[in-house]
């Protein structure tokens, strides 16, 4: 080799390791954060970038009205959510999507981009939109980093708000919960919890209890009662022939259900009694555990509780005082000895 094309070779290598050299990693100006929120099953979650506004001027100069907006900064704002969503009537399937945002001097445009990994608003693109939605913002505290935040969650939906300088901009994002919980069930029913008799009746029971999805529910009810009899898949079933309009039939199982059941059972029917309110049904069942299960001390506590609801000082006193009088341990008989004190 010629000496001379010796250092021309060594500054290309040179330039070569140079080019391989690993990025060194540093403070962010604008740090990366992520929020979630779960809303009944469905889980939402923001991913941005967190500018601040350092004494400038955002609305209308560091953000100018009038263009799209990437919501944050550097890469995309992403929102991700695990089942489907409403944003402005418009229904969005589980996923993620970029979230940019057209700011104006009054009204904004909230955009759900299909988009998601771009960097910022640069090749956003409005037939990449998957929804669009008109939000008012409104004056809020300083915020002088760039936050979102999840507000008046509720069992139905959740408000997604950016919060920059003294602006809150609110977006309303709706979900369907109980039919997401219905199609949860029925995934969760081809796994381990069909070959037991609980799965099916869970599943049944709550559709019961928030008055959904009735038919299919009733066959998970038999699908347990199949697997075995059991006071929860009676009662289950009862609730749901009540609700269908078969009320003669939903006696009939509540009276099964009862045969069958066991002193924890009944208790724990009693209590839900009570907590509806429904304090002469509770004292009946109460009545009935104390009846079958006369050594049992909890029963009589239990039927205290029930005449101290309905206000009869004098007969919830000689039940507390038989179950003290019955129950070993220590703790049990100081909390009652408290009950006793509210009575005098």
């Amino acid at each position: 080799m010629r000496p001379f094309l010796v250092p021309a070779l060594m500054g290309l290598t040179g330039l070569a390791l140079a080019a391989q050299a690993p990025a060194l990693v540093l403070p962010q100006a604008s740090p990366r954060a992520q929020l979630s929120q779960k809303v009944g099953l469905t889980d939402i979650t923001v991913t941005y970038a967190r500018p601040a506004v350092n004494g400038r001027k955002v609305w209308g100069g560091l953000v100018p009205f009038g263009q799209v907006w990437r919501a944050g900064a550097n890469e995309n704002t992403v929102v991700t959510f695990s089942t489907p969503v409403r944003v402005g009537g418009t229904e969005l399937p589980a996923g993620s999507y970029g979230l940019h945002m057209l700011p104006t001097a009054k009204e904004w445009t909230v955009i759900f981009s299909r988009e998601a990994q771009a960097w910022g608003s640069f090749s956003y693109d409005p037939k990449e939109d998957a929804a669009r939605v008109g939000v008012v913002p409104v004056v809020a505290e300083t915020t002088n980093r760039l936050a979102y935040t999840f507000d008046d969650p509720a069992e139905n939906g959740v408000v997604l708000s950016l919060r920059w300088e003294n602006l809150r901009v609110p977006v309303k994002l709706e979900v369907d919960t109980k039919a997401v919980v219905v199609a949860s069930l029925r995934e969760q029913l081809r796994g381990l919890p069909r070959f037991f008799p609980e799965g099916w009746s869970g599943a049944a029971g709550w559709c019961a209890q928030n008055g959904v999805n009735l038919d299919e529910a009733r066959t998970w009810a038999d699908r347990s009662l199949a697997l075995r009899e059991t006071f929860a898949a009676l009662r289950v079933k009862a609730a749901i022939l009540a609700q269908q309009g078969d009320a003669a039939q939903a006696e009939t199982l509540r009276a099964r259900a009862l045969a069958i059941a066991t002193e924890a059972e009944v208790n724990q029917l009693g209590y839900a009694l009570l907590g509806q309110g429904k304090v002469d049904e509770a004292i009946a069942l109460f009545q009935k555990n104390a009846k079958d299960h006369p050594g049992s001390w909890n029963t009589y506590d239990s039927l205290a509780e029930g005449y101290a609801a309905k206000g009869d000082k004098a007969q919830a006193t000689a039940l507390y005082l038989k179950a003290q009088g019955m129950v070993p341990q220590a703790d049990q008989k100081a909390r009652i000895e408290g009950e006793l004190a509210k009575l005098r």
